[in-house]
């Protein structure tokens, strides 16, 4: 039977790029079906009590060297080349999160969500600013004051609410979070446990 991997997802999350640009040759090796869910990091950190590395281990001495490390490895093994730190990180996401939702509530959510992957962490665009957000989502052609103007739905509000309680109540602290038939994996550096998991070798 195929199986579905869950990606609990939010664009400020530089792994979460990361991942997502492996995810779909997983997918494709697997047979699995992708389903990524827009969840905010922000309020997945408030709900768990959790903080982001740059906060947790700011103070451990080589911890961040090695985080910079291990990622610089990780793009050169899946050629990851455009991938760049954006240099307004933190970037508030709400905004861009709730369009993503938006985006696909009108049916355009994968043009969305590749513009704005490429303009957070290939671009370094300061996507927590209305202004430069507008300017993105018209280059890709998209409708953008129809996107922006579509944040402030209620329900688009209401999703990404609920998205973000489920994943707290599956177990999620952070992002890039996956589940496969239930099973929670943490981490750009699970991703070889997520293959297996589902092409069924475990």
């Amino acid at each position: 039977m195929r199986k579905t991997i869950d990606f609990i997802f939010d664009f400020g999350s530089p792994n979460g790029y990361l991942a997502w640009k492996v995810l779909p040759g997983i997918a494709e090796r697997t047979g699995a079906e992708l389903n990524l869910i827009p969840c905010l990091l922000g309020g997945i950190f408030k709900a768990t009590n959790n903080r982001s590395p740059m906060e947790a281990f700011g103070e451990v001495k080589g911890k961040l060297a090695y985080e910079a490390l291990e990622t610089k490895r990780f793009v050169q093994k899946h050629g990851l080349s455009k991938y760049r730190q954006n240099p307004h990180f933190p970037v508030n996401t709400l905004l861009i999160m709730r369009g993503l939702v938006a985006a696909r509530r009108m049916g355009v959510g994968d043009a969305y969500l590749e513009a704005v992957l490429k303009a957070m962490w290939e671009d370094g665009q300061k996507m927590d600013d209305p202004a430069v957000v507008a300017e993105v989502l018209t280059a890709a052609g998209l409708d953008a004051q129809a996107l922006l103007a579509a944040t402030q739905d209620p329900e688009v509000k209401a999703e990404l609410v609920a998205n973000t309680e489920a994943a707290v109540a599956r177990g999620v602290f952070g992002i890039p979070t996956y589940f496969v038939d239930g099973e929670m994996f943490f981490g750009k550096d699970r991703l070889e446990q997520v293959e297996e998991a589902a092409s069924g070798a475990v």
